[in-house]
């Protein structure tokens, strides 16, 4: 490993690294307070797109963890950026939440489903087959096919339920059209991220739990990784892939000293 800068600021996954089924995870609070009172800058990144950053920061502070909703980054609000930046004043039919539906309109989108420039597909616990198989005409119409993560499945508390990745690949069945994935792995959100925060991909960090979206995420946007093993990755299934995090760690806990090392940029 090439010797790297001092890091002054960090990127944390959600689930997983800071919470767990709707429990913080033990190290979490003490994690964000010392980011907070460093005044070091940080983001709280998230694939799913349901909530928007004031409701996500509601349900953390709801666990004691107080992440202000400027610090939160979510797949919902890269999409949104990515759109703005493409095609300006676009517009879109979305199958999603309250999460991408406002990000988009705050980027300056109109949601229809008269021939939309595209069509946009983010998570949601009520995937309707009528919306579905309106997403699949419009894109054999020529709307242009978007999904803002490729995570296949995501948790509940009765177990796994499909995700925006599974439905993308419906979509795609039907239409012979591959979405452009937004979130996680790709490192356009990672690059967004650090834009939000000023960083510099030499000083910053990605903590996260899963080796096949943040670690690979970190690794090609050239940052330093952190892999906690609190969540989705096993300690016995790093080997696996050919790339490698710059540390694996048991926990956020563990992540602490990492902090306290540092002096103030």
């Amino acid at each position: 490993m090439t010797e790297r800068r001092p890091i002054e600021c960090w990127l944390s996954d959600m689930d997983g690294v800071l919470v767990h089924e709707g429990h913080p995870i033990p190290g979490a609070d003490e994690f964000i307070r010392r980011l907070t009172e460093s005044g070091r800058r940080f983001l709280v990144l998230t694939n799913n797109s349901i909530y928007t950053r004031r409701d996500l920061s509601a349900r953390l502070a709801s666990m004691g963890l107080m992440v202000p909703a400027e610090a939160i980054w979510t797949s919902a609000l890269a999409t949104a950026q990515f759109l703005a930046d493409q095609r300006p004043e676009g517009s879109a039919y979305v199958i999603g939440e309250a999460g991408l539906t406002t990000a988009l309109h705050e980027a300056g989108y109109v949601l229809t489903d008269i021939e939309p420039d595209y069509v946009v597909l983010g998570e949601t616990r009520t995937y309707s087959f009528s919306q579905i198989t309106r997403a699949i005409r419009l894109i054999e119409r020529g709307a242009r096919f978007i999904a803002t993560n490729p995570d296949p499945i995501g948790p509940s508390t009765e177990g796994s339920l499909p995700a925006c990745g599974a439905v993308a690949a419906m979509i795609t069945k039907a239409t012979g059209v591959d979405p452009y994935f937004v979130g996680k792995p790709n490192p356009l959100m990672m690059r967004t991220a650090l834009n939000r925060v000023e960083g510099h991909s030499e000083s910053t960090a990605m903590v996260g739990d899963r080796m096949d979206t943040d670690v690979v995420a970190g690794v090609e946007a050239g940052l330093e990784t952190i892999l906690v093993l609190s969540g989705v990755t096993r300690k016995e299934e790093v080997e696996r892939f050919p790339f490698r995090p710059s540390h694996v760690l048991p926990s956020i806990a563990d992540v602490l000293p990492m902090i306290g090392e540092r002096s103030d940029p």
